[in-house]
């Protein structure tokens, strides 16, 4: 069946008020805005204890003893835990599958929920305190003395490397994890030998604080008579959540249930079980009553997975024409004191994936060491190297055409996958369905007003300031394939409930659900419901990552709006006293072929609950739950342009321009797109221009709050062009591609280089991020010593 004709016969999609392309509000926002909505820290329990974390100070060290004599007579202390305690349950997972490059399994050592033995990273949990209120708790957990011996420290991936670095696991000699490498190795060297030109840059991705807005909290709940426990907890996804915490916990799926609410935030940092987790659901069934722990701010700093960190050099290789024959990038990924969830992932294959972007490069290669540091874990943060592999490549083009004398633009026009080479086969292995990138790159340009750069330079210099301009163009591989679960169920108060196992965490998903779920079947935007955050409902969930929600969710949806369209032919065909094969769907009502005999589907599912009697065989119920086996991935792509000043004399650098012409295929909502583009810029201008996690040589964290982690604000940045050029993909139904994450990787790019072209006046061909006052000012003292010399 093909699904999109069949539930769209008539009309275009985007006619209707709550269509497939209409400007919906989000429908989540009076709540919210109100102050009305419900997060984990705003449940109460009747007798409800508090727990408190007790972490090493030490980045490095010995752990000899913990002494809890103190803290356990302190006034409200109900229980102190450390690892013996917590000694049955199982450990968090790395569910990443690669092989080293030898075919040898990477290495992952075992990570319980507290640590024993020894600590590795400030921060790393080693006993919690559980009291009757959350200042008993962490008065208590204050009291708890550590006996740690202090070892040295290493923080950077590629000193983790190094022979005489200290060593964090013996089962990982070397401190690696991972010696990971794609690619055609002898070709791609031939390829570099037969040049007439290589370009090569160190590319330094720095670590980021997540810093969403509501930090991570939870509440665990045990019934001794069943067995079975309830967290109440933020995630991306409460199947997979839910599955993370039976197998530690080593219990039964039906003995657990996750339950979130609204979630203020999470890029990808949510996604996964922590150490807190285990801890409280171990004390709710020790003590017999509801524990619930809440992070503070300092605490988040510590123990949210951080994101980025890599140290790549990036190789170009180009012919005397600038058409470019291979791309080659060869560095360190840093894991951090622990594999996280997804942890080697962002460096090594999502590298893979994007940097090949919009170009023809026939060759790649990507060797990546995932090394152990005494830091706080990394995994998935907003991208997760979709926007690293699309950084190195754009910036090893302007470097190119700068050192070959190539104009810019010119180089990127040559090397442009054209749309009659779409289907195009990328040298990561992935197929691009769909895109005209050479037309959206034009399109980019002449929005951003490239004729009238010359003049606002000028301008800007009798300012006293530099202006540069930057084009980053970016494709990115979205939507993980996966299964997801498409529910609808038409319920007693005439509302239709969608359920489905993504997660909305800020983006906004009842809105476009209920706009693909309307246009489907013809239901009133307004009496549709949506059910996501209760794994008791789920059949299936792969959660909401990757910029998948709508590619998966949508197509999850749409197979259940056919089954229910196949459910009402044969409950219609009672109600009309016609052969279901005469049955026709159009515009939300029953229609017997051929007249005017029909039955609206809401009418028919009122007749349903007031009791329709139906023949045996017929389905009782409109209602549909399936698990979609879900759809391969989209290739989003864009080009944004950016302008910046620079005052020389501070290294000031501000961002003055900024457009961008986006290929997020079918626009189920433009109000949303727009407004996660926004958002994905803004995280991305932060990195490019201040954010940067920051350790001493004993791995202390030196940016462990707001006071030292700059973060960018509104008041900051100007406005943000949006304009749609679609290629609508054609491997899922509604043509959708992924847009959570595009605006980072148009940011990075486009941002660092305009900063590099303005500082071209000096000779500098290169800065790392983040381009912070006191490194352009550094910059350009060098590059004017240098020239002086």
């Amino acid at each position: 069946m093909n699904i999109r004709e069949d539930i769209s016969k008539s009309d275009d999609w985007a006619v209707a008020k709550f269509g497939v392309g209409q400007p919906v509000p989000r429908t989540e926002d009076p709540t919210l805005v109100q102050g009305k909505g419900h997060y984990t820290d705003d449940i109460a329990l009747p007798g409800q204890a508090y727990a408190a974390i007790v972490r090493s100070p030490h980045a490095h060290g010995v752990l000899n003893g913990i002494d809890t004599s103190e803290a356990a007579t302190m006034p409200g202390v109900l229980g102190i835990y450390t690892a013996q305690d917590l000694a049955a349950y199982g450990t968090f997972k790395c569910i990443v599958p690669f092989k080293n490059r030898d075919g040898t399994e990477m290495r992952k050592p075992q990570r319980f929920a507290l640590a024993s033995g020894k600590v590795r990273y400030v921060g790393d949990p080693v006993a919690f305190v559980v009291a009757e209120t959350a200042v008993q708790a962490r008065d208590a957990a204050e009291a708890v003395v550590l006996d740690i011996d202090p070892l040295p420290a290493v923080t950077l991936a590629s000193d983790a490397a190094k022979p005489d670095a200290p060593q964090l696991f013996d089962d990982a000699p070397g401190n690696l994890a991972l010696d990971y490498h794609y690619g055609d190795a002898e070709k791609v060297a031939a390829a570099f030998a037969q040049a007439a030109h290589v370009t090569k840059l160190s590319l330094r991705n720095t670590r980021l604080v997540v810093a969403a807005m509501e930090p991570r909290a939870a509440v665990a709940e045990y019934d001794p008579t069943t067995e079975h426990f309830t967290l109440h907890a933020q995630s991306q996804g409460v199947f997979g959540m839910k599955g993370q915490l039976v197998d530690i916990m080593g219990i039964k799926p039906d003995k657990m249930r996750v339950l979130t609410g609204n979630v203020g935030g999470s890029f990808g940092m949510k996604a996964q079980a922590y150490s807190e987790y285990i801890c409280i659901l171990h004390a709710a069934r020790q003590l017999g009553r509801p524990v619930k722990w809440t992070d503070d701010r300092s605490g988040a700093f510590m123990s949210d997975s951080h994101g980025r960190d890599h140290e790549m050099i990036g190789e170009l290789a180009l012919d005397k024409d600038g058409h470019f024959l291979a791309v080659r990038l060869s560095g360190y990924a840093n894991m951090g004191a622990f594999l996280a969830m997804v942890a080697p992932l962002p460096g090594t294959l999502n590298a893979v994936k994007n940097t090949p972007s919009v170009y023809r490069t026939p060759l790649l290669e990507v060797s990546a060491k995932c090394m152990f540091t005494n830091t706080t874990q990394v995994s998935a943060y907003r991208g997760a190297g979709r926007p690293e592999g699309n950084y190195y490549m754009e910036r090893l083009i302007d470097a190119a055409a700068a050192e070959m004398g190539i104009d810019r633009l010119e180089l990127r026009r040559r090397n442009h996958i054209a749309p009659s080479q779409i289907p195009y086969a990328a040298p990561s292995g992935m197929k691009y369905d769909s895109g005209d990138f050479p037309a959206l790159f034009e399109e980019a340009l002449a929005g951003a007003d490239l004729s009238g750069f010359a003049a606002r330079k000028k301008e800007s210099e009798a300012r006293g300031k530099l202006r540069g301009l930057g084009v980053g163009s970016f494709l990115e591989v979205t939507a993980p394939p996966g299964k997801e679960m498409g529910g609808i169920r038409f319920e007693e108060n005439g509302d239709v409930t969608i359920i489905t196992g993504t997660l909305d965490y800020g983006q906004g998903h009842a809105a476009p659900y209920a706009q693909v779920l309307s246009r489907a079947l013809g239901i009133p935007f307004e009496r549709i419901r949506l059910v996501q955050g209760d794994s008791d409902q789920l059949l299936a969930g792969g959660g909401t990552g990757g910029s998948r929600s709508i590619t998966a969710s949508g197509a999850a949806i749409l197979e259940a709006s056919a089954k229910v369209i196949e459910n009402g032919k044969a409950i219609a065909s009672h109600v009309l006293e016609a052969a279901p094969a005469d049955i026709e769907f159009t515009n939300g009502r029953f229609v017997i072929a051929g007249t005017d005999r029909a039955i609206g589907i809401m009418e028919l599912a009122e007749k349903r609950r007031a009791g329709l009697k139906l023949p045996d065989g017929t389905p009782s119920t409109l209602d549909a739950s399936l698990v979609s086996d879900g759809v391969p991935s989209s290739f989003p792509n864009g080009c944004h342009v950016a302008e910046v000043e620079i005052d020389p004399e501070t290294g000031v650098v501000e961002v003055v321009r900024y457009s961008s012409v986006n290929d997020f295929g079918t626009i189920v909502n433009p109000l949303l797109v727009q407004g996660q583009v926004h958002g994905g810029v803004i995280q991305g201008l932060g990195q490019a221009l201040m954010e940067n996690v920051s350790y001493d040589e004993d791995g202390q964290l030196l940016t462990g709050s707001f006071q030292d982690y700059a973060m960018p604000r509104a008041h900051s940045f100007p406005d943000i062009g949006f304009a749609s050029h679609p290629a609508p993909a054609t491997t899922n139904p509604l043509g959708t591609k992924g847009c959570g994450e595009a605006g980072c990787a148009g940011a990075l790019v486009c941002v660092m280089n305009a900063i590099v072209d303005a500082l071209s006046v000096y000779g500098i061909r290169h800065i790392d991020m983040p381009a912070s006052p006191a490194r352009v000012w550094a910059a350009i003292q060098a590059a004017k010593s240098t020239k002086a010399a």
